[in-house]
């Protein structure tokens, strides 16, 4: 039922070669290191997951909850949930993100956990989507940049169930039809993309 409106913008095949080669960059850079690996919940889990299998090496993990979300589209407003502090200083923290687009949330959060004083902080993320930067953010370990896309099919979106059968990074054309995966008429349409 889906298939039809959906396109498949990355396959299972290039996503495995990617989280490879972010996993020996970061192997790399942190050698002798515990590095610790923050992830964004909820988008971030599954690619987090995938690429800690890759990494296979001692790190710490944890996970903020960060919305800039408001169903599909940014709000502009940041909200970080109000749970235990993370404990980043003197240590190696790299950010885990799915995908980059505004730079607002990763802004806001990258701003905070500096101020806590970490060894270093650097940033991985699976996708980033330049066209709709608001504000600069370095991308210290990306896997692909994609075009102005609604990117659904490797964890969980805004109003998106997990399913087993999306594996890869699908891209959803909205300009025809309903959205399969809300029932929403033309929220989901990426701009200039017919």
């Amino acid at each position: 039922m889906l298939e039809h409106k959906l396109s498949l913008l990355l396959s299972r095949e290039e996503i495995a070669r990617g989280l490879e080669r972010l996993a020996e960059a970061i192997k790399r850079d942190y050698q002798g290191q515990r590095p610790f690996l923050v992830g964004i919940l909820k988008g971030s889990f599954v690619f987090m997951a995938d690429l800690i299998r890759e990494i296979n090496m001692p790190l710490t993990v944890d996970f903020v909850r960060i919305q800039s979300y408001a169903s599909t589209s940014s709000t502009g407003e940041v909200t970080i949930s109000p749970e235990d502090p993370l404990p980043v200083k003197g240590r190696h923290v790299l950010v885990v993100e799915d995908m980059v687009d505004t730079g607002l949330t990763l802004s806001c959060l990258l701003g905070q956990l500096e101020k806590e004083a970490p060894a270093s902080l650097k940033l991985c993320a699976l996708l980033d989507k330049p066209s709709q930067r608001l504000v600069p953010v370095q991308i210290d370990y990306l896997g692909f940049t994609v075009p102005d896309l609604f990117v659904v099919g490797y964890g969980p979106g805004p109003a998106i169930p997990v399913s087993s059968r999306l594996v890869h990074y699908l891209a959803y054309n909205a300009s025809r039809a309903s959205n399969p995966l809300t029932g929403a008429r033309q929220v989901l349409a990426p701009r200039g993309f017919n």
